[in-house]
């Protein structure tokens, strides 16, 4: 019995180690929050439960960041439900300290916070690619209600060369209307 015990220890040992965590995305250098402010169009996004559950499936989505005397961020995003009703949700941000700005911390509602991370960002500030370090949330934003194809694709390739997985973006109404 022993014996046996001893022959699985390297199994279980091996069954119980955990790969190597991937390291986390990188965030674009610095984000200036007076040019980031104002209101962004969601042309993709992974699908989630705050904007797909419980009925909401958000089209026409956007958020309108507001930068406060303070330094936080007042967050307001937007939406039409399923049934065309228009859903407001709004939220504090801050900047997370020697991240140039490119990682926010949201709360909806206290004392609970995700993270916000700007990965990709126009020179212009015309899009931005915004995840979550874990790799479980994306969108792809612009500032206006459409993206052209080139700016989409490059937005995309950001993503996809920071190991997001892709194939799970779903575009937005905004996006398809154009």
């Amino acid at each position: 019995m022993i014996r046996r015990l001893l022959l699985a220890l390297p199994l279980l040992l091996a069954a119980c180690a955990t790969p190597p965590a991937e390291p986390p995305p990188a965030t674009v250098a610095s984000v200036d929050l007076a040019r980031y402010a104002g209101t962004w169009h969601e042309i993709a996004r992974f699908p989630n439960r705050f904007q797909d559950g419980g009925g909401r499936a958000c089209t026409n989505t956007t958020a309108t960041y507001t930068a406060r005397p303070d330094g936080t961020v007042g967050v307001v995003n937007r939406c039409r439900d399923a049934r065309g009703e228009e859903q407001v949700a709004t939220a504090s941000a801050y900047a997370v300290e020697g991240s140039g700005n490119a990682k926010l911390r949201v709360t909806f509602f206290w004392p609970f916070y995700g993270d916000y991370w700007v990965i990709g960002l126009d020179p212009e500030y015309r899009w931005a690619v915004v995840g979550a370090p874990g790799r479980n949330y994306l969108w792809v934003l612009s500032r206006t209600p459409a993206m052209s194809e080139a700016d989409y694709a490059a937005a995309v390739a950001i993503a996809l060369g920071q190991g997001f997985e892709v194939q799970r973006l779903v575009r937005g109404e905004a996006a398809a209307a154009r």
